[in-house]
């Protein structure tokens, strides 16, 4: 390694050439390449005692060396710089500490944690004698790189000032004393070719800045203290509980007063208490991961280990989950690592080559998003992956996540054409790179953090998404039910004089409604890209859009499964979303808006209050059909049980005609009182009477024994129960 190479920056092994060298005239040498510098002295660090003045060497300007007496052995020392304008200022030199710095890739590879342990910067101590000095390691992966420089606020981001040393495994590593928490950083990569890449941001970053710089920053995790503990040693059983989860687009669920997006701190002095008062068990933020474009709402990520920086700092994050779990409401994140954007400072051709993505487009370029696909058969992107989710359920404390876009994970020719796409070692389509990190991926998750949730945002048909790894599934915890969303919104969009034409749209969801553990989804999916807002999609007037929708959240929340509905939809927002404006709350000055939102609300609690309504969500036992061939009239009833046969009885009427003397079958004898009637006026419903006294008697009907007879309201929804007795 020539010394200069120093001033092109293109140096691999400072190591060899800077700080302590072997001298041929005395035995020990200093040597250090400081291009600003004029004049330079020596001191050692524990006596502040000077060593000598620095000879500037020809060959190299800003090179530097001072010979010292045989005798003399390693140990730490400091720079007195002054500059050719005369101003002095004092530099432990970050060359003298190599072994501190292999450290940092010593057991990077045994666990997939030590990457957001080890790498990217870290804040360190370094024990010098009787004393320690504050310093952040670097460590970057760029293995096809030929050379590395650490750039920033430290060194006025010249690349020639702090070159990285490669190790044999392809990490480039440095210690840089006196640099703390707030100081930003880049990389300057060159590639095999020796070619300037474009500054890189840090991949394992902990925070970031936002456009035009996209810097990374030295953030400190060790400083913020959780008060969660009840919380997190709360028993668990996710399956058999109540979950309705409440999704939101942080930046746009509602502004401030100036009109800008909620910070981490406010949103959890409003989102919170609304949360509350709703009645919802989870929140579900769309992706928080730092992104370079709004736009994306999160979903074209380059921050997987940064909270992103428009709401706030990561540790007013950890605050507001922190927040919401004092509050018992759990925090699910989408998660994206099916695909990422090639903004010039993110991970694609990272070190000049394919890095992070596959090389081939066929397999490495996703048409849908314009972005790159994760190669998931190399081993430090997979590792890169899980160690990702394992930060935020780690540093963060999340409950959950939502594992974004798997179904183009899992096919080798998701949104390809014939000749577009590369099948698998045995022709198929099936990509066994993509399988293999997903299985591994929650046997991790859930091996070291078994009260979170793995769910899966995964639209097709795959078989066992929810199966455990062991039986040969890919081990989630939950799959969004696409196939039941789509279904009943494509029958609930239909005229109702025509829904006796589709009833199996309603229906068809119970054939397999227990092949997975199913989430039911009414995300923002559904309310984007010209697709308008839920509401909007029932047909009709005012009066039976509203009464439409309220039946078919009202079914939707008696249904099997877990529920999640996306903000404004609790309120029935008029319009589609739009992600740079704020809710229109407004709408809840109207009396139909004021009546959706508390059928939520009501529909939460009552979900909540009734565990025949969630216990046996995933098991067969938990659901009874009592008519569900009734397509002329549209009306459909069925009955859920809990683990000790209560029941929750529910009838729907989905055409605007009222169904007098309706007989509803029931399993017991005595008398029925209805707990929720989406028609109430409560709700702005036509407040039909339903009748106030509704025994059962005996008439055998649909395999049960009794019968109860009710005026069944239009377009409406109910849920009766047994009185006790």
């Amino acid at each position: 390694m020539s010394v200069t190479q120093l001033a092109s920056a293109s140096c691999s092994s400072p190591f060899s050439v800077l700080s302590w060298q072997k001298s041929a005239v005395k035995g020990l040498m200093i040597r250090a390449y400081l291009p600003d510098a004029a004049k330079v002295e020596v001191f050692d660090y524990a006596s502040r005692k000077s060593l000598g003045h620095m000879t500037a060497q020809p060959v190299l300007h800003g090179l530097f060396e001072l010979e010292l007496p045989a005798k003399r052995k390693a140990s730490p020392y400091y720079f007195l710089i002054e500059t050719p304008h005369h101003h002095s200022y004092e530099l432990v030199d970050p060359y003298q500490f190599k072994e501190q710095a292999y450290y940092a890739v010593h057991f990077v590879h045994t666990k997939p944690e030590n990457l957001y342990k080890q790498l990217g910067a870290q804040l360190v101590e370094l024990s010098l004698g009787k004393k320690t000095l504050k310093a952040t390691r670097f460590a970057v992966f760029a293995p096809n790189a030929s050379s590395v420089s650490l750039i920033g606020d430290m060194n006025q981001w010249d690349g020639r000032r702090h070159p990285m040393q490669r190790t044999e495994c392809g990490h480039w590593v440095l210690v840089v004393p006196q640099i703390g928490a707030g100081v930003r950083y880049k990389f300057e990569i060159k590639d095999s070719f020796g070619n300037l890449l474009p500054h890189k941001a840090d991949p394992l970053a902990f925070a970031a800045e936002q456009y035009p710089s996209h810097a990374s920053l030295v953030f400190d995790h060790s400083k913020y203290q959780w008060q969660d503990q009840k919380w997190q040693e709360r028993s668990v059983e996710p399956y058999h509980e109540a979950m309705s989860i409440y999704e939101l687009h942080p930046g746009s669920w509602k502004h401030n007063q100036h009109g800008e997006p909620l910070t981490y701190t406010e949103l959890a002095l409003e989102l919170i208490p609304y949360v509350l008062d709703m009645g919802y068990t989870h929140i579900e933020l769309l992706p928080v991961m730092e992104h370079p474009y709004s736009g994306s709402w999160g979903y074209q990520p380059l921050g997987l280990f940064a909270a992103t920086s428009r709401f706030g700092t990561p540790d007013q994050f950890k605050a507001f989950v922190d927040a919401c779990h004092q509050a018992g409401i759990g925090v699910i994140l989408d998660w994206v690592p099916a695909h990422f954007p090639e903004d010039a400072h993110g991970l694609a051709r990272f070190d000049g080559s394919h890095l992070y993505e596959y090389e081939d487009p066929r397999r490495g370029w996703h048409p849908d998003w314009n972005s790159c696909i994760y190669d998931y058969g190399k081993d430090p992107v997979r590792q890169f992956l899980v160690a990702s989710a394992l930060f935020w359920l780690d540093y963060f404390h999340i409950d959950g996540l939502r594992v974004d876009a798997v179904a183009s994970m899992l096919y080798l020719d998701y949104s390809r054409r014939d000749g577009e796409w590369v099948p698998n070692i045995d022709g198929g389509n099936h990509n066994y790179e993509a399988i293999s990190l997903l299985r591994w991926l929650n046997t991790e998750v859930y091996r070291q953090y078994p009260k979170a949730m793995m769910i899966a945002e995964e639209s097709t048909s795959f078989d066992g998404v929810t199966r455990p790894v062991d039986l040969g599934g890919l081990g989630f915890g939950f799959k969004w039910n696409m196939g039941w969303m789509n279904d009943t919104l494509r029958y609930i969009k239909k005229d109702p004089a025509y829904r006796k034409f589709h009833h199996n749209d309603l229906t068809f969801s119970m054939v397999y409604a227990y092949n997975e553990n199913f989430i039911l989804p009414l995300s923002h999916d559904e309310v984007v890209h010209g697709k308008g807002s839920i509401i909007n999609k029932m047909p009709g007037d005012e009066w039976q859009q509203a009464a439409n929708l309220r039946a078919y959240y009202a079914f939707m929340f008696a249904h099997p499964g877990k529920k999640l509905n996306f903000m404004g939809n609790e309120f029935g927002q008029g319009t589609e979303w739009d992600h740079n404006q704020q809710l229109p709350w407004f709408l809840l000055s109207f009396e139909k808006h004021k009546g959706i939102q508390q059928l939520c609300r009501d529909l939460n609690l009552t979900y909540k209050a009734c565990p025949p309504l969630y216990q046996l969500d995933h098991d067969a036992a938990g659901f009874r059909w009592i008519n569900y061939q009734d397509a002329e009239h549209s009306t459909l009833s069925f009955y859920r049980l809990d683990r000790q046969g209560n029941a929750v009885y529910v009838v729907g009427n989905f055409t605007p005609v009222p169904r007098n003397a309706f007989r509803l079958s029931v399993a017991e004898q005595g008398e029925y009182e209805v707990i929720l009637n989406t028609d109430s006026e409560y709700y702005w419903g036509s407040n039909y009477p339903v009748g106030d006294y509704l025994p059962a008697f005996a008439a055998a009907a649909f395999g049960l024994d009794y019968m109860v007879q009710l005026d069944l309201p239009p377009l409406s929804t109910l849920y009766l129960r047994r009185k006790a007795t």
